[in-house]
């Protein structure tokens, strides 16, 4: 199912997705708009439209398994790390000084502050709404494609991402924020990467202990779905065939039953 690059939409990869890695939830478009852009239709606001406050972990929880679309603005958002990370607010003294992570993630200040400094930021009023939905029902223009799958499927996409470059791909762990490095990270390098969802990710977004996370530019789904499409005729599939061409051993009583039938005597 080759598809050109000025034909490629997110419902034909959405649709490659589903062929080659079968994923278990929808995967993502994300997205943003900058201060008094429209609103793109058919999208929720979680403030107004669901009445709660809600991390972006979570918001791409609700997008992946409800299939909903979202629209996430400063009104919108729980979580003071995101706030940080995605330019709603200002990065404050007490924050960079570690003080989020002393004696839950860190041993002390110093080691949190490292850890915050860590974390990549947009910069502050970045954007005015986060928006996130299904890649099938997005009524937006992708910047990042975010996946949640267990390691083969996860395994799978890495493949493809490879698969016209080969070497091996980057990516960024630190227990927290994995949101940052599924959107802000995979934003400003421009290159795909792995994600290992984090504590609060399994808290919020109630992602399982089966999941990792995989997040690409839009700009390089032409080249991912390829990707797919060699690596599939190559062998490299999902789900991971067995190998079962083989004559299995059995218990010495079994063996003993079987030269019985071939010397009856």
């Amino acid at each position: 199912m080759s598809v050109p690059a000025t034909e490629l939409t997110p419902s034909s990869l959405d649709q490659a997705l589903s062929q080659y890695a079968r994923l278990p939830t929808f995967p993502l478009a994300v997205a943003w708009t900058t201060a008094g852009a429209p609103v793109p239709p058919k999208l929720k606001r979680p403030h107004a439209d669901l009445g709660i406050k809600v991390a972006i972990c979570q918001t791409f929880a609700l997008a992946r398994r409800y299939g909903w679309g979202l629209a996430v603005g400063r009104e919108d958002l729980s979580c003071p790390l995101a706030a940080v990370a995605f330019g709603y607010e200002k990065s404050l003294p007490f924050y960079e000084e570690g003080n989020l992570c002393v004696e839950m993630y860190t041993k002390d200040a110093a080691a949190g502050a490292r850890s915050e400094a860590a974390i990549p930021k947009f910069e502050h009023g970045h954007h005015e709404l986060l928006l996130v939905a299904p890649l099938s029902r997005a009524t937006f223009t992708p910047e990042v494609v975010v996946v949640y799958a267990n390691g083969a499927q996860i395994q799978r996409l890495l493949a493809a991402a490879l698969y016209a470059r080969g070497g091996t791909l980057t990516s960024h762990h630190a227990a927290r924020v994995d949101c940052a490095e599924l959107v802000v990270r995979t934003r400003q390098t421009g290159e795909p990467q792995v994600v290992l969802p984090c504590y609060g990710d399994r808290i919020f977004g109630q992602t399982g202990d089966d999941e990792m996370a995989f997040a690409w530019p839009w700009s390089w789904s032409t080249e991912l779905m390829a990707g797919l499409e060699g690596t599939q005729k190559g062998g490299v599939r999902y789900p991971v065939p067995s190998f079962l061409r083989y004559t299995g051993d059995f218990p010495a009583t079994y063996e003993k039953l079987k030269t019985m039938w071939e010397d009856p005597e």
